[in-house]
């Protein structure tokens, strides 16, 4: 089955939390990677990428998207984004996975979505600072990267975590596969 992965792009997006990720992904015959932006225009990463996306958020339908991968960056923390909402709780009513790293996560918890499933972000005190509306924090777990009801998220300092983690979502390799990855790419260590 032809799977689709759609990567949320807006300037000022943390390019190296996808950039695990992303090259894996395209490699696949069975996912397609799709980038998109607000409006389709081009976007400046945090590290002064010029990315031109492939579509704009009006042509996603939510119907086509397994996964929507949401990369972190400042502008989460400045209630920047929010024309995804409408795609983000779409997802979320017809059980699709939404993968969220660093500032992303504190999206999620302002939309309540982190509230009563296992999550984590950069840390407790922070998503409660940038989220005051979210609740969940006996949900929360310490964890670099977690999955729980076809949400991931990840602390900003774990994008080998978080891709782990939607590899196994995606069923992207066998898990021995999806291991020796992590151990690759993680710790140096390749076992043949």
């Amino acid at each position: 089955m032809h799977k689709k992965v759609f990567i949320f792009l807006f300037d000022g997006f943390s390019d190296w939390e996808i950039a695990f990720l992303s090259p894996e992904i395209k490699k696949s015959p069975s996912i397609e990677l799709i980038y998109f932006s607000s409006t389709g225009q081009a976007v400046s990463s945090m590290g002064g990428l010029q990315v031109m996306p492939n579509i704009s958020l009006e042509q996603i339908d939510p119907q086509e998207v397994d996964l929507l991968v949401l990369p972190g960056g400042s502008a989460w923390e400045r209630n920047k984004n929010n024309e995804i909402e409408t795609l983000v709780k779409s997802l979320v009513e017809n059980k699709k996975s939404i993968a969220a790293i660093c500032a992303a996560t504190t999206y999620l918890g302002k939309l309540g979505l982190l509230n009563q499933i296992k999550h984590t972000s950069n840390a407790l005190h922070y998503l409660q600072s940038i989220a005051p509306q979210y609740t969940g924090a006996v949900n929360y777990t310490d964890a670099l990267a977690t999955s729980s009801r076809h949400i991931i998220t990840a602390n900003g300092i774990a994008p080998i975590e978080f891709a782990k983690e939607i590899f196994l979502q995606l069923e992207l390799y066998d898990l021995a596969t999806i291991e020796k990855w992590f151990q690759l790419f993680k710790n140096g260590i390749w076992k043949v």
